[in-house]
């Protein structure tokens, strides 16, 4: 039986929300990954869109962390299939002028920050976002987005190994096939993070 989230541990004051390629060249109408898209708006971006609000009523940090590449893919690494899957010829939404802008189902506010990286599978390594979180205060991680098949673990482990709290609304994140992330949310990200739901952090954020 899931424990209830721990109020004083997504304490406005010390958390951020933080998205993860929740950005029109992913999961627009045109994203990308087109299964994967079509499984985050099947139940995820809804809920993201309900944390961003609360998260804005309560005075929690909004971060949307996108992938920004360069057209040309100029800097950006090619060592991973998936790397190479959305080089030039692989994936033309992440070349579209609004690619790295947040989906527009997200409400955004003066104090929200968008973070870009032009290259690595996840927001956190080799980037500006430890840094950002450190100077606003922040040690408590809630992260969501896609995909649990890669950068959402990768999200986690980088953001324990830096000493954060990660707390993860399972509904909130979406994996393809959805069995194997429901298996990867129950066998390894449980290990890492504090799991919750969308209604929980609601409730705790009013």
């Amino acid at each position: 039986m899931p424990r209830p989230l721990p109020t004083e541990l997504v304490a406005p004051a010390r958390t951020a929300l933080v998205t993860q390629e929740c950005q029109v060249g992913v999961l627009g109408e045109h994203g990308s990954i087109p299964a994967l898209a079509e499984e985050a708006r099947r139940e995820a971006i809804p809920n993201i869109a309900r944390l961003v609000k609360a998260a804005h009523g309560a005075g929690v940090q909004v971060i949307h962390c996108v992938a920004d590449f360069r057209p040309d893919r100029r800097g950006a690494g090619r060592n991973a299939p998936l790397l190479r899957g959305v080089a030039p010829g692989g994936g033309g939404a992440m070349s579209a002028p609004d690619a790295a802008a947040p989906l527009p189902e997200f409400e955004l506010t003066d104090a929200d920050m968008v973070l870009g990286r032009l290259q690595g599978l996840g927001p956190m390594g080799g980037t500006e976002l430890d840094h950002v979180l450190r100077n606003l205060g922040v040690s408590t991680i809630v992260g969501v987005g896609v995909s649990v098949n890669v950068a959402m673990q990768n999200f986690a482990m980088d953001a324990v190994n830096a000493g954060y709290e990660f707390v993860l609304p399972r509904d909130a994140v979406a994996g393809i096939p959805r069995e194997y992330a429901e298996a990867v949310i129950r066998n390894t990200l449980s290990l890492l993070a504090t799991v919750t739901t969308t209604d929980e952090l609601v409730a705790a954020w009013s």
